[in-house]
């Protein structure tokens, strides 16, 4: 049976594309499809009567598809304009001069209360680029630029004269609660929630970053600072950023003349320490990175400058056997304890610099209760970091200065304070004392007078 279909079908003439097979005594006309691989058929076959005609699109249209510019500027050259008549072009041309134009026409039409922004496009990798840069130290330093998140921050450091470069947000009524007055000579980019999350470094992101140049406190102009108390308060290798933002909010608090940190300390402009500090960097001055001689000259001549210490004035021993700079700060156990264990850290200072303070003899220094009169003058407060201490330099300029080592007496069995606590207290303390020193001499300097012209 099956040697004769395949006779039959021998016989008959059918094409190369078409066969027949029969089920049930019905003859089924079957075509075959080319697989869609390819982008473009090379024909279209259709299974009915009209099997085996190809369909070509007209010469023009054909034209058109395979040089669609060469298409387009003959459409032009044709069109009404060349005859003087008014131009009309085609649908085609106007779809494709709007997609072109349209990213353009929105950078400029689209403002908020005057203020015009730019809408970040796709693949703008500016918030990315700047994010990255402003939360490495090295690169803050080499391109004077930091990073402020958080409407707070920013409209703090607008009021004191900052100067801006590139503000990103992701509503407009977060832009709206800025000073869009100050905002004129930056670039104001508005960009997807999603990314500044990405790069926000707060677990609750308010949806505004700004890119800020480095500001420098001697241009900046601070609305505190005739409200300022002659008291200066120095870290000296403080590295731990949460310590060193809330000395600074303590210091500003305070009413501190201005804060000086030593080489050793932590960049005063990393996101932790401005978090913790909740806007004192524009509060009062603040000098980083300065060696000792760059603090005397920051001090006035007059300035008396005074060390924090833990140890208990009462002990006759504790002052004779202090062996290294250490000793002066937050890190000793036990008053009469020799010897220091240091952590590890991340330090710019050679591995051998506790060896050669070791056969140092550290300046005598007075010991005084905090609570006792050490603040009568212009006043400086050196406050050491936990791991490392205060430095030697830091005990001989209390020396120098006729300074004291302001003890906080606390429990036995206790470690120590920790150094923000401690900076709080003696600069408050400090703060009471000027505050009645400077009441005092007023009364002073007014009953003077009054005698003078009675």
């Amino acid at each position: 049976m099956a040697a004769l279909i395949r006779g039959v079908i021998r016989l008959l003439p059918v094409e190369k594309n078409v066969f027949l097979s029969t089920r049930s005594d019905i003859i089924v006309e079957s075509t075959r499809f080319l697989r869609g691989l390819r982008r473009k058929p090379v024909r279209v076959l259709f299974p009915d009567n009209d099997a085996g005609k190809v369909v070509k699109p007209p010469p023009q249209q054909q034209q058109q598809q395979q040089h669609p510019q060469a298409a387009e500027k003959k459409m032009v050259r044709n069109s009404p304009t060349a005859a003087g008549e008014q131009p009309d072009r085609s649908d085609a041309v106007n779809m494709r001069s709007k997609t072109l134009k349209e990213p353009y026409d929105n950078i400029t039409k689209d403002s908020v209360d005057g203020l015009r922004y730019e809408r970040a496009l796709p693949g703008d990798k500016r918030l990315s680029r700047l994010v990255s840069v402003a939360q490495s130290r090295k690169f803050r330093e080499q391109q004077g630029k930091i990073l402020l998140e958080g409407r707070r921050l920013i409209c703090d450091a607008l009021e004191v004269g900052a100067r801006p470069q590139i503000v990103f947000f992701s509503m407009a009524d977060r832009l709206r609660e800025l000073p869009l007055d100050k905002l004129r000579g930056a670039t104001v980019v508005k960009v997807k929630f999603e990314d500044i999350k990405i790069w926000s470094d707060v677990v609750a992101p308010q949806g505004v970053i700004a890119i800020f140049a480095r500001p420098d406190p001697a241009r900046l102009s601070f609305s505190q600072r005739d409200q300022s108390l002659p008291l200066s308060l120095i870290c000296d290798n403080v590295r731990d950023p949460g310590n060193l933002g809330t000395m600074l909010r303590c210091a500003a608090a305070a009413g501190c003349h201005e804060v000086l940190l030593t080489k050793g300390c932590v960049d005063v402009w990393e996101p932790k320490v401005l978090r913790a500090g909740m806007g004192a960097h524009f509060r009062l001055p603040v000098y980083p990175n300065l060696d000792w001689d760059e603090i005397r000259n920051h001090l006035p001549n007059s300035v008396t400058a005074h060390v924090a210490d833990i140890r208990d004035p009462d002990d006759e021993d504790g002052t004779n056997k202090l062996s290294k700079p250490g000793d002066y700060g937050w890190v000793s156990t036990s008053p009469k304890r020799k010897t220091i264990e240091y952590e590890e850290y991340d330090s710019d200072f050679d591995s051998d610099s506790d060896s050669e303070d070791e056969g140092l003899s550290l300046p005598r220094v007075e010991t005084k209760l905090y609570h006792e009169n050490w603040a009568q003058s212009p006043t400086a407060l050196v406050i050491g970091g936990e791991t490392r201490g205060l430095s030697t330099e830091a005990a001989r300029l209390a020396e120098k200065t006729d300074g004291s080592r302001l003890f906080i007496p606390i429990v036995s069995g206790v470690d120590s304070l920790n150094s923000a606590m401690a900076a709080s207290i003696l600069l408050f303390e400090g703060r009471r004392q000027l505050s009645m020193f400077l009441q005092t001499a007023e009364k002073k300097r007014q009953s003077k007078a009054e005698r003078k012209f009675s």
